[in-house]
């Protein structure tokens, strides 16, 4: 496996079923509650973007990852997220312990609100 997968296909067909299956099903629950969202490639790994980056997500060798692209989210679902190994970046999760539909989704309604509240993209950026 050389190379950065060009798209969010390419990235999931290289992983292992598990992870595949897992990171499927979590890439399906984003599309379904940011239908208007863009599916990307951004830092190496899949996403979703609306005029700014929402979400993404990546496989490692013991976990996965689900990624706000804000440094700023997680923090603020300590209580929610403390069945999960969490960084300031990211929730980690394995296939046993994927993130419940409700957590996604309050981390994604945290994040649109973070966007909403910023100055536009200069164009061109």
């Amino acid at each position: 496996m050389s190379g950065t997968p060009a798209t969010p296909e390419a990235y999931l067909a290289r992983l292992p079923d598990v992870q595949r299956r897992t990171l499927s099903n979590l890439r399906g629950e984003i599309r379904a509650y940011l239908p208007e969202a863009e599916e990307c490639m951004s830092y190496g790994m899949p996403g979703f973007r609306q005029g700014r980056m929402v979400a993404g997500y990546a496989a490692f060798k013991h976990h996965m990852g689900y990624y706000p692209h804000s440094g700023g989210i997680v923090s603020q679902m300590t209580e929610l997220l403390s069945d999960w190994k969490t960084s300031k970046s990211g929730v980690l999760f394995t296939p046993e312990t994927p993130l419940p539909r409700d957590i996604l989704h309050r981390l994604i309604d945290l994040r649109l609100a973070e966007i909403a509240a910023m100055p536009p993209t200069p164009k061109g950026h």
